[in-house]
């Protein structure tokens, strides 16, 4: 099968195309063909290597975590799905291929694109994840970096749905679309602290870092002195502040109930994600190097 891989770690110039075998499913493990692919900032994070400490790499590597496609092949015993069922979820083997062993998926609603679905899994999971470990409540105000990000606007519109007022950082081309979700944008750079104290007069009560760019300093700032109801998902420093970081270990079944529910949401179109761009599965390295450069609004998507 074509596959993007990678045998080093290094810039987006690692990453190759061409032929790899096949995977094949084990007992109770599913195979999928691979329709659409979710570009993540944790791709390149993983390619350069920063991320061993919580994703261990084995070589070659296949990158990518979220994806939409079609049910192949069955492993012995497995259930709950059959051949030809629409699915989307996350892959154990990387999504950058046209097969994947399936991790947590569900049934693909008849109504959602193969595009719109590939942006929802990373989005959505992290953002119930941080907002969980925060607390949020109905009521409460919170401090979102990097809010036109797609993770950002996966928060922004889950965060509101809770009841929260959400102070967005963005560039100010970005602001009306954030404004549009429902945010109050405020753009990032010198001087936050006090363009976040005009527009929460009250204070914030917590903050998701999606950004990872000097953020904690000021985020620090802003709560008070303390590190408190702060979770970033992006800032390496993270522990010099001691500020928690997050990078998964939500149990499967959620997981999937939240993948099922987001799912839900965006065929009613109550939770959207734009698509900045779509590459070929063989321009990969392309939609890494955009990626890694920032300044996405919405989503990147590979199609195979």
């Amino acid at each position: 099968m074509k596959a993007i891989r990678y045998d080093e770690f290094g810039a987006a110039d690692v990453l190759g195309f061409g032929e790899i075998a096949e995977p094949v499913p084990g007992p109770g493990e599913v195979r999928v063909r691979v329709v659409t692919v979710g570009v993540n900032p944790l791709d390149h994070k993983r390619r350069h290597g920063w991320m061993e400490a919580f994703y261990p790499t084995t070589f070659p590597a296949v990158p990518g975590l979220e994806f939409a496609g079609v049910v192949d092949t069955l492993g012995e015993g497995a259930t709950g799905f059959a051949p030809g069922d629409e699915v989307f979820g996350w892959t154990r083997t990387g999504a950058y291929a046209e097969y994947a062993i399936a991790g947590d998926i569900v049934h693909k609603p008849a109504g959602l694109s193969f595009e719109a679905a590939a942006t929802l899994p990373v989005a959505g999971e992290t953002t119930e994840r941080v907002l969980g470990l925060l607390g949020l409540k109905s009521g409460e105000t919170l401090l979102l970096h990097g809010a036109a990000g797609a993770v950002g606007q996966v928060a922004v519109q889950l965060a509101v749905a809770r009841g929260a007022t959400v102070i967005g950082t963005a560039s100010p081309a970005n602001h009306d679309f954030l404004r549009a979700l429902g945010a109050v944008p405020v753009a990032y750079g010198q001087g936050l602290a006090d363009r976040v104290r005009s527009a929460a007069p009250h204070g914030v009560d917590a903050v998701f870092d999606a950004a990872g760019h000097d953020t904690l300093p000021v985020s620090v700032e802003l709560r008070g002195g303390t590190t408190d109801r702060i979770v970033t998902i992006a800032a390496q420093d993270a522990a010099e502040y001691g500020v928690v970081f997050s990078g998964g270990g939500t149990p499967s079944e959620v997981v999937r109930t939240w993948l099922a529910e987001h799912g839900r949401l965006a065929a009613e179109g109550r939770l959207v994600v734009p698509v900045a761009r779509t590459f070929a599965l063989a321009d990969a390295a392309e939609a890494q190097e955009l990626s890694e450069a920032g300044h996405v609004r919405g989503k990147l998507i590979l199609t195979v």
